[in-house]
């Protein structure tokens, strides 16, 4: 790793193996330092011959400590950044006491003459400013982002108080997706506590930078003493370049023919048992005593199982920041699921964290572990491990990058484009294929909806949420259920009336999906005009009428790669498997068939008569008891031999 860094300026390597980066001693006659530490080898950022831009994520601990006895305040702080390396100004050598240029509050990065004109660099960077200049510079101690300047275009304030040591873990990622650039900071000053923050901005990395940039950190000081330190670093890129002679990918640059990994990782893991025991201190105790808990059956059943691993409580606290607000997600029917991130592991999680008012928590939890722990499929969230002690249920899955998809359909996070669109679609057959088919049981999901499908960094298919599932004999039929589990407006008929959930009541699920992913709003509006309220009847009915494309999201259109014809097969498709005669349904690899242009796209009557479902003969309209997802609702549905599908108002 040594021959891999350079150190330029006041910056050096200690003898603990930290990477020191100004002066090391408060030096009265002379306290500006500035110092980088780059990493030699150039990251492929993007592609000039494809446009396509890489992902990446960078994991760092570092310190920071103070001159208590200056009468300046600390300063000025230190960066991440990407620069090419020829493009930063020059520093003096470490013998000499001359002033850099990019001392002070350029923090080591920028020229003093050219800092603050973004036409005049080439560095993005991520900034941790300790010291409030005069001039641009906000009136408090901040973390910003640096795009090509000195100056932030956006930062938060950092509470510190300047008088203690300073210790902190720090993720920076950028998702090419959505172009988003997210930096999220952990961070212990002196007795406060442990605290975090966190800021995200939006840029197109391929309008700042050149194809292929450097990565490193550099800080500096002005008249006071700041002593800045990194105490681990790993990062990470993923970027498949196209070799025109050969025609095969390569991944990075100047990558050996022998590597078959799809991702730069630099590792630098030093001093990292300080942080990590600094961090433990303040947050919690820990209890060496272990006693055999009353779940040590669970446990031993939860054992049997390969790949995911269980997890200490402490673990988990840790790794969430004593599941702290900030770190929440989500909140879903059995609880809720923060981000987390694994130190030893360099790994950044999500864990659902299930509520004690949740009456089946129990049940549902050992149903996702047992289930989901023995499935594999590339279209299936990866159950990374799970823990249960003090009263707590914890499943531990990685982490989905994008969210789910309704955060992208239907909140504006991000406007997909039909490619993305039909992709997402096509993901979540093979993964209900794979359910119902390929594997050794059935697993009849019994959950399919918008907020359980998540999207990877690469905005692929994820299904997740097995809380639910059964596993079913391949040759067994509809299995009756005790007690009605699901979400309304995803429900079959049958389902929502008998209890009968099925392999074909999944695919009923995935036709609404499918119908939310062209149509781009949810299964059920309450605030849609007359007719429209229910999504599968008004699809229907203009279905009926000739006039399908009335029901295509009307951004799509707009959109590169829009395809009608893919978008008329998964909306027929999705017709298709809402039919409320479960025997009329699909299977999955039909659908699959359909989607992939291999078979041809069923013509669906126009008019479809519903069967009532073996209602009693004197009842008109059945009450049905939900108690889905820990908590009871109601809801009605009408029994009519009338043929029009708007007569059937679906249980939502």
């Amino acid at each position: 790793m040594a021959d891999e860094l350079e150190f330029q300026g006041h910056a050096y390597r200690s003898s603990s193996n930290t990477l020191v980066l100004t002066k090391a001693e408060a030096i009265k006659a002379f306290n500006s330092s500035a110092g980088r530490v780059i990493y030699k080898k150039p990251i492929h950022l993007w592609d000039n011959a494809t446009n396509n831009l890489t992902d990446f994520i960078t994991h760092f601990s570092f310190s920071l400590s103070f001159d208590k006895d200056s009468k300046y305040m600390p300063g000025d702080g230190f960066t991440f950044f990407l620069a090419p390396n020829s493009s930063l100004p020059p520093l003096p050598t470490a013998d000499t006491n001359v002033i850099a240029s990019s001392s002070g509050q350029f923090l080591g990065l920028f020229d003093n003459k050219t800092g603050t004109n973004a036409g005049e660099n080439q560095a993005v960077a991520v900034e941790f400013d300790t010291y409030s200049n005069d001039g641009e510079d906000p009136k408090y101690r901040h973390v910003g982002i640096d795009v090509n300047a000195i100056i932030s275009v956006k930062e938060v304030q950092w509470d510190i108080n300047g008088t203690n040591e300073v210790k902190g873990d720090v993720q920076v990622s950028y998702n090419s997706s959505t172009k988003d650039l997210s930096v999220f900071l952990i961070y212990v000053d002196g007795t406060k506590g442990s605290e975090t923050l966190s800021l995200s901005y939006r840029v197109d990395l391929r309008n700042k930078l050149p194809e292929c940039v450097n990565i490193g950190f550099s800080a500096s000081t002005g008249w006071s003493f700041e002593f800045h330190s990194i105490l681990s670093w790993n990062f990470s890129s993923s970027l498949e370049i196209r070799n025109s002679e050969t025609g095969t990918n390569s991944s990075l640059v100047n990558s050996n023919n022998s590597k078959q990994n799809k991702g730069l990782v630099v590792g630098l893991v030093v001093g990292t048992s300080a942080l990590i025991g600094c961090l433990v201190m303040i947050l919690l105790v820990l209890k060496k005593k272990r006693n055999r808990s009353p779940d040590a059956s669970m446990d031993e059943d939860f054992e049997r199982e390969t790949g995911p691993k269980k997890f200490s409580y402490a673990e988990l606290v840790r790794a969430t920041n004593n599941f702290n607000a900030e770190m929440k997600l989500g909140e879903g029917g059995f609880g809720g699921v923060y981000r987390g991130f694994l130190s030893d592991r360099k790994l950044d999680i999500a864990v659902k964290r299930i509520s004690e008012g949740s009456k089946q928590g129990k049940k549902e939890y050992k149903a996702e572990v047992k289930i989901i722990s023995q499935l594999r499929h590339r279209n299936l969230v990866k159950l990374v491990g799970w823990c249960h002690k003090k009263r707590e249920l914890l499943l531990v899955y990685e982490f989905m990058p994008n969210g789910s998809l309704d955060s992208h359909l239907f909140k504006d996070k991000t406007l997909l484009t039909w490619k993305v669109r039909y992709n997402i679609a096509l993901g979540l057959v093979s993964a209900l294929l794979y359910l119902h088919e390929e594997w050794e049981q059935c697993v009849v999901h019994r959950d399919i909806k918008y907020s359980n499908v998540m999207l990877d960094s690469s905005f692929q298919t994820k299904l997740g949420d097995f809380g639910l599932a059964k596993l079913v004999e391949h040759e067994q039929g509809a299995e009756i259920t005790e007690v009605l589990a699901g979400t309304k407006g995803y429900m079959a008929p049958e389902y929502a009336v008998n209890g009968k959930a099925s392999k074909e009541s999944d695919v009923y699920s995935f036709g609404v999906v499918a119908l939310e992913i062209a149509c781009g709003r949810r299964a059920v509006e309450p605030s849609a005009g007359q007719g429209k309220v229910i999504l599968v009847d008004w699809v229907r009915e203009l279905y009926g009428q000739g006039m399908l494309r009335e029901a295509i999201d009307p951004r799509l259109t707009s959109t590169e790669n829009f395809d009608e014809k893919q978008v008329e097969h998964l909306m027929v498709v999705g017709l298709w498997c809402v039919h409320p005669d479960y025997n009329r349904r699909p299977s999955m690899r039909e659908v699959m068939h359909v989607l992939r242009f291999e078979a041809q796209l069923l013509v669906i009557p126009s008019k479809i008569s519903l069967p009532t479902f073996a209602l009693p003969p004197d009842a008109s309209v059945l009450e049905i008891s939900s108690s889905a997802a820990g908590s009871s609702s109601k809801s009605t549905m009408f029994s009519t031999d009338a043929s029009p599908a708007s007569s059937l108002l679906h249980s939502c």
